[in-house]
């Protein structure tokens, strides 16, 4: 059987933005003081970020005192609208109705509830009550790629669409003041953001025009560096643990894991014309760039997700995509990577459907 399934609609779902300069000066700045808020402040600044979203902006709501419980109820309220605004312009993109979905997948590590997003958003938007449903929790900022490769062999095995949902609420988390004095808690108060990404896909039989057939993905984790990356449930939130030694990981891993992934389909990376890189920070971005010695254009659509959105995890190499597939002259053939805890690193080759509807 050589069939593949088809990304067919991507729709997107964005709380309210903000500056980065306004976050800092509203904000934070006031919980350091001395070589710390020098220090905190050159972090800030040199993130890579100039906007990103929050359903709960700390410049009108502080939730750094709030106890879990409370985030997550919290999280219910901010996340469903988001992810039926991003479901249904997915739908709406695919030409496809909700009750036509074989499979319903939802990613997120920033909140828990029973029912979830799955359950909630299946039946407020007249999903089959015999639709398939999956959550995947606690993969963080590569979840988009196992969920889309989960997906994409069911639409394989089974010949029906697949939806993937990706919501996170990176906002709720704010930890409190004592804790933003850590250096990784600056690193990942100055990088995170909020979005919803939806995806669906469709056997290739029947793609929407501008699909992107998902050929093959890999991945690599390397348990020795399972402490670089963390994400710990505490009373006042998730905590977040970011090594400074996350991109000498990345550079050890990400040729021979892309190399592979390519040569799978006798292909090298001078056959790939579009790349859609997790943004995980700028030092991320620039080991990823140096080690697969690519241009600078090769990273534009990176770096400028960045920029605009911040670091969103599990939606945020979809935004990157979106990008790349919007351009006046879309690529044919696209490599996506994503990174993680474990520290694990996913790759996925998209080339464009050469099918018509």
């Amino acid at each position: 059987m050589n069939r593949n399934a088809t990304i067919a609609g991507l729709g997107i779902a964005l709380p309210p933005s903000a500056v980065q300069d306004d976050l800092w000066e509203g904000y934070f700045a006031r919980h350091f003081t001395g070589d710390r808020r020098a220090l905190a402040k050159r972090i800030f600044t040199n993130s890579g970020v100039r906007t990103r979203q929050a359903a709960v902006s700390p410049l009108l709501e502080d939730v750094s005192d709030w106890s879990t419980e409370r985030r997550m109820r919290r999280y219910q309220v901010e996340a469903v609208p988001l992810g039926k605004e991003a479901v249904g312009r997915a739908l709406t993109g695919a030409g496809i109705r909700a009750d036509e979905l074989g499979m319903f997948a939802v990613c997120s590590c920033t909140g828990y509830a029973t029912p979830g997003l799955d359950i909630l958003l299946a039946r407020d938007l007249g999903m089959s009550p015999k639709v398939q449903r999956l959550f995947v929790g606690h993969m963080g900022c590569y979840a988009a790629l196992p969920g889309l490769g989960t997906a994409a062999d069911f639409v394989v095995a089974r010949d029906r669409p697949a939806l993937l949902l990706c919501a996170e609420l990176t906002s709720l988390h704010l930890q409190p003041a004592g804790a933003r004095a850590d250096l990784q808690q600056i690193v990942s108060h100055a990088l995170f953001s909020d979005a919803a990404v939806a995806v669906v896909l469709t056997p290739q039989e029947r793609p929407a025009a501008g699909g992107y057939s998902v050929k093959e993905i890999v991945a690599v984790t390397d348990t020795t560096t399972a402490d670089h990356m963390t994400w710990e449930v505490t009373d006042l939130g998730f905590r977040m643990g970011l090594s400074p030694r996350v991109p000498a990981v990345l550079a050890v891993h990400v040729r021979a894991l892309v190399d592979d992934l390519l040569g799978r389909h006798g292909l090298r990376i001078g056959d790939v014309d579009g790349w859609a890189v997790h943004p995980g920070g700028p030092k991320i971005l620039d080991v990823v760039q140096e080690r697969l010695e690519l241009d600078d254009e090769a990273l534009t659509a990176s770096r400028d997700v960045l920029a605009t959105y911040g670091n969103c995890s599990s939606p945020t190499v979809l935004l990157v995509l979106d990008a790349l597939r919007r351009r006046a002259v879309p690529p044919r053939r696209i490599v996506t990577l994503a990174f993680g805890p474990g520290l694990t690193l996913y790759g996925m080759l998209l080339e464009a459907s050469t099918v018509t509807p």
